[in-house]
């Protein structure tokens, strides 16, 4: 920060010299420069009381004062030819005229403005690229060919298999990788070649990343971490030549690890040459594929990559002898998701009452990270109530948060938009609760979380890979329970059914486009992706049917619009005095939980079974706590018992050590009697 002060402060200086030179050799500033007919006209007028006239390469500065009240000076230039003949001409009386010698600078004061300025140039590209070359940390202007990636090395701090959870098939495709590195001869006594490369693949936070860095952390070799972004700039060929520095470096640290995170940055299939085909990116990845396997081999190098869009990657990239091997890292099931709160649960206080399977059968879908961040806001809220420990309340809070966004108490809403609310909710809940194949009701809820006025929440009790037909139906009516509630209840609609509208078109649009679940259409799927050269085939959709098809699927895609409506519509007139139940615990209490929801439903009175279970959690709170007191007993009487156990071994030992001692000694004793017994006999 001194050296970039002290700098500016030198420029400043120097461009203030500059400016003053070029203001002295410029002359008077305080005269007016006038035009040569101007000054013919004040000539003419009798105006003009003194003329200076100096010489200067064929042309002379005429100078002077006029005859008015304030003695303005004018200035103005014309060449020395046409001057003597105007002053052959003119009358010269009342008029002063002064001649000055012609100036005659040395040659280097008229160049002396160029000169500073080409040094003080010069003196700011020496200090910028002093900059770049020392403390730039290697991202100067002289450093652009440079590799951007950090080398961690074995020694560092280690992240290892067992601070990755919920991903066991992962971590033994990856431990092989591991073991080569470690003990590559019995790979190569059996004529077997080590993948070369190793691509990550999966959904944003299923800790692709966190695997490389347990598979550097285990095999104990450097390990280079770069962004796929860092490769490319503005400047044709610094990809390329940054992808050669960073091969060498690896060769150089023999054998280690490159990891390139979010390859498509760079790696996206290259186009059709429209346009420009070989632009810097792709520059970038023809010499990614000649490091990764080219002419030259790169023995002990493995390179590790993760992206989220292995669909967009250039197929080159993904051949056999390049990425050899795909993982596919996934959401955790689950058991996974256990075994990663264990982890992120290490070093925070939780309260005896958590049960950690119990969480984790509530957040399926969640990823590693949408865990780990579960667990932080779970932390965070129980800070801010000024509790010791997280307890199960902070969790289900916490829950809700990532899922729905934080509470909105403050928000002013008035009545009619609460009883709107109401129902709407009340109708998704008591729709869902009624269909065959709709998950079980978690939590319903009129206070605004996010951009919604009110959610209804309904968690699946098992981890699914498919979705069938009767599934999805149900699906769209328990949607469209909210919007039919409003109509059934208040005979007006409103906006805020919006998004489930949306939902609901998007699954009745894929069943009869994407999945062939319609018996009109028939099972075909309709629409192919176009790809684009330049859109990375993200935008492209090509129209592979007919306008009359198009007709049948808009048909048939509002027909199943309509039987969930009226299915929505029937349960909901069945059950119309639950309905009403719903929505007035909701305007009295707001939020009801799963077994409330249920209660309600049952016909109970929601207050006394609101006490009842809360006497019940704490009965078995406290019944929790008495078995780990008794657990804390017997450990404690557990731990007396060894420790007398032990005491009692090394008093035995003790006693045995003097009693061998006590022997000893009597015989030494003995001993010495019968030497002075004998001794007294020879005397």
């Amino acid at each position: 920060m001194k050296k970039y002060s002290s700098a500016t402060a030198w420029i400043a200086v120097l461009v203030l010299v500059i400016f003053a030179l070029m203001l002295l050799l410029q002359g008077n500033p305080t005269s007016n420069n006038i035009s040569f007919d101007k000054f013919n006209t004040y000539w003419v007028n009798g105006k003009i009381d003194s003329v200076t006239i100096q010489e200067d390469d064929g042309m002379s500065i005429i100078t002077g004062q006029l005859k008015d009240e304030q003695k303005t000076q004018y200035e103005t230039i014309v060449s020395t030819g046409y001057l003597n003949k105007y002053l052959d001409k003119v009358n010269l009386d009342g008029v002063k005229i002064n001649y000055l010698k012609p100036q005659s600078f040395p040659i280097w004061v008229s160049l002396l403005p160029n000169i500073i300025l080409i040094v003080v140039v010069m003196f700011v590209l020496f200090m910028f690229m002093q900059q770049s070359g020392g403390g730039g940390g290697g991202r100067g202007v002289m450093n652009f060919g440079k590799s951007k990636a950090k080398m961690a090395m074995p020694d560092a701090k280690k992240v290892n298999f067992n601070d990755v959870a919920g991903a066991e098939e992962e971590k033994a495709e990856l431990a092989e990788i591991v073991d080569f590195l470690r003990q590559p001869k019995r790979y190569t006594d059996m004529g077997a070649r080590i993948p070369k490369g190793v691509l990550l693949v999966g959904p944003p936070g299923t800790g692709k990343t966190l695997l490389a860095k347990a598979v550097a952390g285990e095999a104990g070799v450097p390990f280079f971490s770069i962004s796929g972004s860092d490769f490319v700039e503005m400047f044709v060929g610094v990809g390329a030549s940054r992808v050669r520095d960073l091969f060498e470096q690896a060769k150089k640290n023999a054998p280690c690890i490159i990891f390139i995170d979010e390859i498509d940055a760079v790696g996206r299939q290259r186009g059709a040459g429209v346009g420009g085909g070989h632009d810097e990116r792709e520059q970038t990845l023809n010499q990614l594929l000649v490091e990764m396997d080219g002419f030259a081999g790169n023995e002990g190098i493995i390179m590790i990559a993760a992206t989220n869009r292995p669909d967009i990657l250039d197929p080159a990239l993904l051949r056999p002898g390049r990425f050899d091997r795909q993982i596919v890292v996934g959401a955790p099931d689950v058991k996974g998701r256990e075994e990663i709160l264990k982890v992120h649960t290490r070093k925070k206080p939780l309260s005896k009452d958590i049960d950690l399977k119990v969480v984790a059968k509530k957040t399926p879908g969640f990823t590693g990270a949408d865990l780990e961040n579960l667990m932080n806001e779970a932390a965070l809220l129980a800070v801010r109530k000024r509790k010791r420990v997280i307890e199960m309340d902070e969790l289900e809070e916490a829950s809700t948060r990532v899922i729905a966004g934080p509470q909105k108490k403050s928000r002013i809403i008035s009545e009619k938009e609460r009883r709107l609310t109401a129902y709407h909710e009340a109708g998704h809940a008591i729709t869902m609760r009624y269909l065959d194949h709709s998950d079980p009701v978690h939590q319903i809820s009129i206070i605004p979380r996010g951009r919604a006025g009110g959610y209804t929440m309904n968690l699946p009790t098992e981890d699914r890979s498919y979705m069938s037909k009767s599934r999805l139906l149900d699906d769209m009516v328990g949607l469209l329970g909210g919007r039919v509630a409003e109509q059934i209840i208040l005979g007006d609609i409103s906006t805020g059914a919006k998004n489930d509208i949306d939902r609901m078109s998007s699954i009745a649009r894929k069943m009869v486009m994407d999945f062939g679940m319609s018996e009109n259409i028939g099972t075909i799927s309709f629409g192919t992706g176009h790809e684009e050269v330049f859109m990375g085939r993200d935008f492209g959709h090509e129209r592979n049917y007919s306008e009359e098809t198009a007709a049948r699927i808009d048909a048939e895609i509002l027909r199943l619009s309509d039987e969930a409506y009226k299915r929505a519509e029937a349960i909901l007139s069945e059950h119309i005095d639950q309905l009403h139940s719903v929505a007035k615990a909701l305007l009295d209490r707001e939020q009801l939980e799963g077994d409330e929801f249920e209660a309600i439903l049952q016909g109970k009175d929601l207050d006394k079974f609101i006490e009842e279970k809360e006497a019940k959690k704490m009965a078995a709170l406290k019944q929790r706590e008495d078995e780990l007191r008794r657990e804390a007993e017997l450990e404690r009487q557990e731990q007396l018992r060894k420790e007398a156990e032990v005491a009692h071994n090394l008093k035995e030992a003790q006693d045995e050590v003097a009693n061998d001692f006590g022997i000893e000694e009597n015989k030494a004793l003995s001993s010495k009697e019968d030497d002075d017994v004998t001794k007294k006999d020879n005397m």
